[in-house]
């Protein structure tokens, strides 16, 4: 699971870049805003990559990606955007998990070296 979300985490780091430089050009908002918002935004994405398998860590990751959607309202393509990352990232928790299991129970299976 951790591989898929943090690939997933780390697409958003960049769209959350793309998406300020074109909030600075769409909206009203002070730059300084703009790039505070996005700054943090992207560090979240950097930091949950350490912490998926931490308690919280994929609740974290859902809030950042309703976070992604609700910035639609200062770059309405991000209403889109969000809505296809919450998507791959529900995509990356749930066959992340299904991997998990099966690699578990294939290790179980499997003979013991000796």
């Amino acid at each position: 699971m951790r591989t898929l979300c943090a690939s997933t985490l780390i697409g958003e780091f960049f769209v959350i870049g793309f998406a300020g430089l074109v909030a600075m050009q769409m909206s009203a908002l002070p730059t300084a805003t703009i790039w505070t918002v996005s700054g943090i935004a992207m560090l979240l994405s950097l930091l949950l990559c350490g912490m998926l398998t931490r308690p919280g860590g994929v609740q974290l990751g859902w809030l950042l990606q309703f976070a992604l959607i609700a910035s639609g309202f200062v770059v309405p393509t991000m209403f889109f955007l969000g809505a296809v990352f919450a998507a791959l990232w529900w995509a990356s928790v749930h066959f992340g998990r299904k991997i998990d299991e099966a690699k578990a129970r294939w290790a179980a299976e499997a003979p013991t070296a000796g």
